[in-house]
């Protein structure tokens, strides 16, 4: 027989509930329930899980031979997948993770684990490597959102995540301000490796948030060869289409 008091404590919940509702991180409609994932049903038939087939190098969907992008600018990396395809609401939950600074969104990602398998899409890493933020803009963010990210979808390899030994030691200008060209331009020479002895021979993954030209996972990904790692493979939440 319950007590009053576990009684009281089993309401709690649903008292907080009706004070202060959810709402959903798509569109903002009020939710029912405050379990994650914290998005509405209309907005979770809008998320659009990345399938087979695609480009045995960068992962973009339609084909699996290698995409036009891959054949006229090879990448450093062996390998890109995405998960989702970045539209809503995967691009508010990350926009409000990236940009907002809101962690509300994190046990959303978890939940969304769920219903696709990263760690299916790639062989056992020996490290994995969250993209680094130059410390500048790691301390007016408060986070690494690559790193937050790496521990949502990988926690059964979380004794291979080394979030320092890749560093960002050039601020450069923010990725989203630029296009095609300029964005591998903005990063050239901006990543190193901290302990090049760690890498050499070894399979790694990267992890970033959202696949859009790709120039980041080149770039940390053309140190990390240059340092001697054997495979590298990169993994992003999301990744654009165009």
């Amino acid at each position: 027989m319950r007590t009053y008091g576990q009684r009281c404590t089993n309401l709690l919940p649903a008292f907080a509930e009706l004070l202060f509702p959810t709402h959903c991180l798509g569109c903002g409609e009020q939710l029912g329930s405050s379990r994650p994932p914290l998005i509405c049903a209309t907005c979770q038939n809008g998320i659009s899980i990345i399938g087979q087939p695609y480009c045995p190098c960068c992962g973009m969907p339609g084909s699996d031979r290698l995409c036009t992008a891959c054949l006229r600018h090879p990448f450093a990396f062996d390998q890109a997948r995405s998960l989702f395809v970045y539209q809503e609401p995967v691009r508010s939950l990350i926009h409000q993770l990236k940009f907002d600074g809101s962690l509300v969104g994190l046990s959303t990602f978890a939940a969304l684990a769920n219903q696709a398998d990263a760690a299916a899409l790639f062989h056992a890493p020996d490290l994995i490597l969250p993209v680094p933020l130059h410390i500048r803009r790691l301390r007016w963010r408060g986070f690494n959102q690559s790193l937050l990210l790496t521990k949502v979808y990988f926690p059964m390899w979380k004794q291979k995540i080394q979030p320092d030994l890749l560093r960002r030691h050039r601020a450069t200008i923010p990725q989203t301000q630029l296009d095609g060209a300029d964005r591998r331009s903005n990063l050239e020479g901006a990543f190193s490796v901290q302990k090049p002895q760690a890498v050499q021979g070894k399979s790694v993954l990267l992890v970033d948030d959202v696949f859009t030209t790709g120039s980041t996972l080149h770039e940390c990904a053309k140190v990390l060869r240059d340092a001697g790692a054997a495979e590298i493979a990169a993994f992003t939440v999301a990744r654009t289409m165009a």
